[in-house]
């Protein structure tokens, strides 16, 4: 039971609503246009947080081969480094988790074609770019579009296509509005760990720029994201003003909590980010479902 624990705890699951928010986000406005369909959304859905937890596990493997992880770190317990999982048994499951989640992605071609293989393709070379290969993203400062694109913008406009067929200028707003939500989930998890990226060699954005920094992008993300979600707002009535009036308060309040916190104390910041993306998702479900 331990062990299974230590496995759990690399999943990472604070950061997995970043990945189902997507989804969310899709069948929304699926529902909206009235082309919704549920077997490719779960599907979809499936793909997705598989996809995810795939490269949480790559991300820990790659970290500790390349050195750039430490016993001891601010973060939550890597159990690679920490000698609770062997680098072996990591290695297999990043190949494993992605292989599964590679077999329903392959499914999706029912739905959308074959051109999906290579959109397939794409993101599994994604899960390894990330923390892995000659120029990793997540050491290059280029972590945070990274996550635009794998979790906003080609989640969301795909898990419309498959259900549509179609791509719309709307969804592809509420793409990029997604993809910097989860951009703000990464902020947080790379503000709490400046010290150690630092200390280890990692460029991340907060270790260039430095955490005044990072907290103006942060506001300045979410900001963005309301902003991009105008139209689904304004075309669910006025009532709807208080979904993103809301999402702008706790972001608000997360950023000047980031001020005041340090080390593990950012932790529950970085779960309370990734349930404000989930919440704004979840709310357009619910919105365009009334309609």
């Amino acid at each position: 039971m331990k062990t299974l624990g230590y496995w759990i705890e690399a999943m990472r699951l604070r950061t997995l609503p970043v990945s189902v928010a997507g989804v969310l986000a899709a069948v929304a406005y699926a529902l909206l246009h009235g082309v919704f369909n549920p077997t490719p959304a779960v599907i979809c859905l499936i793909f997705a947080v598989m996809a995810q937890i795939a490269s949480n596990f790559a991300n820990e493997y790659f970290d500790y081969t390349a050195g750039r992880d430490r016993p001891g770190r601010e973060g939550p317990r890597r159990g690679v480094t920490e000698g609770e999982i062997t680098p072996q048994a990591m290695k297999k499951a990043v190949y494993i988790t992605l292989g599964l989640a590679g077999c329903f992605g392959l499914s999706l071609v029912a739905w959308g074609g074959w051109w999906l293989l290579a959109v397939g393709a794409f993101i599994a070379v994604g899960v390894f770019a990330y923390s892995a290969g000659p120029y990793p993203l997540s050491t290059n400062g280029l972590g945070e579009v990274a996550v635009i694109f794998f979790f906003g913008i080609i989640p969301v406009n795909l898990t419309y296509y498959v259900q549509a067929h179609a791509f719309t200028f709307d969804v592809f707003l509420a793409s990029v509005a997604i993809g910097l939500m989860g951009a703000n989930v990464l902020i947080i998890n790379n503000y709490r760990d400046t010290d150690d990226d630092r200390a280890v060699g990692k460029r991340t954005l907060s270790v260039r720029y430095g955490q005044s920094a990072m907290r103006r992008l942060y506001l300045a993300d979410a900001i963005a994201a309301a902003v991009l979600l105008l139209h689904a707002w304004i075309a669910a009535g006025p009532w709807s003003a208080a979904v993103p009036m809301a999402y702008l308060l706790l972001s608000a309040k997360v950023t000047a909590e980031m001020s005041r916190r340090s080390g593990a104390a950012l932790t529950p910041l970085l779960g309370a980010t990734s349930m404000l993306m989930f919440g704004v998702s979840l709310a357009l479900l619910i919105i365009f479902a009334l309609r």
